[in-house]
């Protein structure tokens, strides 16, 4: 891909050049592909590069949670999707001597409205997310495409990139760049921007995917017996992951493991021959979080921007979060609905929540898979303490031990008073009523792909004082509470609740505007009278660009 040719240059003999991208992606894993269909969705021109010939076969994550399957929603990528994950019910805990311990559900489908916890395997997601970029003319993926350099340039980046032995080297300017290419980032390094944290060499876990498994739950099992801290997966197809930790004599990270140790092992758990293990890797863990998230018109997403261990389940889920909260910014710049300010507030918004999974997985990993057996024994004691009392109860099976995903600071308008517990958190996507013909429908399908403004019983006149008060372009839908009908009208979108879900969530909220982000986190909450400066609070990140910004042809109409 070439700079446009400009016009009084171009020979009407040859074809014109290709446009422009206004984002360039380097990796093409799950986290990239993502990023390509949340900006394709959104009509940003995207080049998609990948130093592979094709997407993975590697099975490396295997959970989506709920989160994340509501992000591939938000790109309709839902019904593609749900054919290759296990459904699941979260994770199952056991302790010394194997018994049970906890059976951590979460809350179903209740938050986000899909399941909380799906198994998966890494190779079937990239190949339907891959086949999905069809839907966009405007993304173009180049795959056995490496990236070798980065240039800064006053409204862009110049990045070289080499398609393979025997071709030149060639040079792509973009608006921006999205580092999704993994914890061997090539682009963190062009960048020369740091890791910080730790790495844990001496805990070496053997992973192994297995074909032909009879395991059949359609939940994760942690066995946390110090003599043999073992985590179990089913997926798909009788796939199956196991991860057993060595001991000093067993392996060594990076070393191939013996089929003879990959055998012993699993003895416990079922029968192996060498063409049912689809892959043996030993490593070890790291928590690391990049130094900055963004270096001028890079960025960094997915693995290249934090690792952590698996034990949370929250690696692939964190990089999911990364472009769900950095695209629609970037998708809002482009266009020139939006300033540079907006693009500061990935870095402030995505840092903590990123910095406090990689804790809690440590954690998670320090206590659950202890090889002391005194403190697994007090472990053991303590959980089941917790789950005689309604709170710890809670704590527990709904695994109210993750970190909150809400921002305190960055996109979002903090009020005088007391903050609503909605602000800044993801908005909860209960089924609704919604229109004239009462359809049952997830809200976010109701909200649409941009900012949407839900009131709950107001007036005409509330509405008015909400349109004159310079808000950002969004959906606006009539919430109407109580057992009272839609009236039906078309101006607005009209919801109602359905089963209890949305009653739930703004059963407090009468009278008061709720602001949400295209992300689904909640911007604001406020009434009619705040609106104006809930408008300007925001227009330090939403304002328009006063002229054209460089690189705006690369949204399509």
């Amino acid at each position: 891909m070439t700079e446009p040719t400009p016009p009084t240059g171009h020979d009407p003999g040859q074809p014109p050049a290709p446009a422009r991208p206004a984002v360039l992606i380097v990796g093409a894993g799950p986290v990239g592909l993502t990023a390509a269909h949340l900006l394709g969705a959104r009509g940003v021109r995207v080049l998609l590069v990948e130093r592979n010939a094709t997407t993975s076969d590697d099975a490396k994550a295997i959970s989506l949670d709920d989160e994340s399957l509501r992000t591939l929603q938000s790109a309709d990528l839902a019904t593609a999707v749900y054919p290759i994950i296990v459904p699941g019910t979260g994770t199952k805990y056991f302790g010394v001597g194997g018994r049970p311990l906890v059976h951590a559900r979460g809350t179903g489908d209740r938050r986000f409205g899909h399941p909380f916890k799906n198994p998966f395997a890494q190779p079937d997601l990239e190949r339907v997310l891959r086949a999905e970029l069809v839907r966009h003319p405007h993304v173009e993926a180049r795959f056995g495409t490496t990236l070798t350099g980065l240039t800064p340039l006053p409204h862009g980046v110049r990045a070289t990139l080499h398609g393979g032995a025997g071709r030149p080297a060639e040079e792509v300017t973009a608006d921006y760049v999205l580092g999704c290419d993994g914890g061997r980032s090539t682009v963190r390094r062009l960048l020369s921007v740091p890791m910080r944290g730790r790495s844990f060499p001496d805990d070496v876990w053997l992973v192994l995917d297995t074909l032909g498994d009879p395991h059949r739950e359609r939940y994760g099992m942690h066995l946390g017996d110090p003599a043999r801290p073992t985590v179990i997966v089913p997926g798909r197809d009788g796939r199956c992951r196991y991860e057993f930790l060595l001991r000093p004599d067993e392996g060594a990270a990076g070393r191939e493991p013996p089929f003879e140790l990959v055998s012993s092992l699993l003895r416990p758990h079922r029968a192996i021959t060498p063409d049912q293990v689809e892959r043996a890797v030993a490593y070890s863990f790291h928590a690391l979080l990049a130094e900055r998230l963004r270096v001028g018109r890079c960025f960094l997403l997915g693995d290249a921007a934090h690792m952590m261990p698996p034990f949370a389940g929250q690696g692939l889920n964190s990089g999911v979060r990364d472009a769900a909260n950095l695209c629609w910014k970037l998708a809002e710049v482009v266009a020139g609905r939006a300033g540079d300010a907006l693009l500061d507030t990935y870095d402030m918004e995505r840092r903590p929540h990123a910095q406090a999974v990689i804790d809690l997985s440590v954690r998670l990993g320090r206590t659950v898979m202890t090889t002391s057996r005194p403190r697994a024994h007090l472990r053991d004691l303590l959980v089941r303490t917790a789950l005689l009392t309604r709170p710890g109860s809670r704590y527990l099976t709904e695994m109210r031990y993750r970190p909150d995903t809400r921002i305190r600071s960055g996109a979002v308008v903090r009020p005088e008073g007391r903050a609503h517990p909605l602000l800044g958190a993801p908005l909860p996507q209960p089924r609704v009523l919604h229109g004239p013909d009462y359809r049952l429908t997830p809200l976010d399908d109701v909200l649409g792909t941009g900012w949407s403004l839900l009131g709950v019983g107001l007036a005409e006149a509330d509405w008015t004082t909400a349109g004159r008060a310079g808000l950002p372009d969004a959906t606006e839908v009539d919430v109407v509470i109580g057992d009272r009908a839609l009236d039906g009208t078309g101006h607005r979108a009209g919801i109602t609740d359905a089963d209890g879900g949305l009653r739930a969530i703004l059963r407090d909220l009468a009278g008061r505007f709720v602001l949400v982000r295209p992300d689904r986190l909640v911007a604001a909450v406020f009434p009619p009278g705040r609106a104006v400066r809930v408008a300007r609070e925001l227009r330090r990140f939403t304002a328009a660009r006063t002229a054209n910004p460089p690189g705006s042809e690369g949204v399509t109409p």
